[in-house]
């Protein structure tokens, strides 16, 4: 007894592409607010999209440098303050 239909295309590939976009968004948000949260988010994201092969490479992985940047930038600004969070 089948209760859904078969499916006709994959699934995944508008998962992966939000994925893609989603790191992308957060990264770069990231590097202004909550980047020690957004920061490894986006990094996750990234890789899950780009290992599940999503269509939008250049967005997953604008996403993941987006990512690694807001980390770079976090500890460049906790070096300068001595602390463990940044405000402008």
């Amino acid at each position: 007894m089948q209760l859904t239909a078969p499916a006709s295309r994959r699934t995944g590939v508008r998962d992966t592409d939000g994925m893609a976009v989603a790191s992308f968004v957060l990264g770069l948000v990231g590097l202004l607010v909550l980047n020690v949260f957004l920061g490894p988010i986006a990094i996750v994201l990234a890789s899950l999209a780009l290992w599940r092969g999503t269509t939008r490479r250049g967005r997953a992985w604008l996403g993941l440098t987006l990512g690694i940047a807001d980390l770079v930038v976090l500890a460049a600004f906790m070096q300068a303050d001595a602390t463990i969070s940044w405000s402008f």
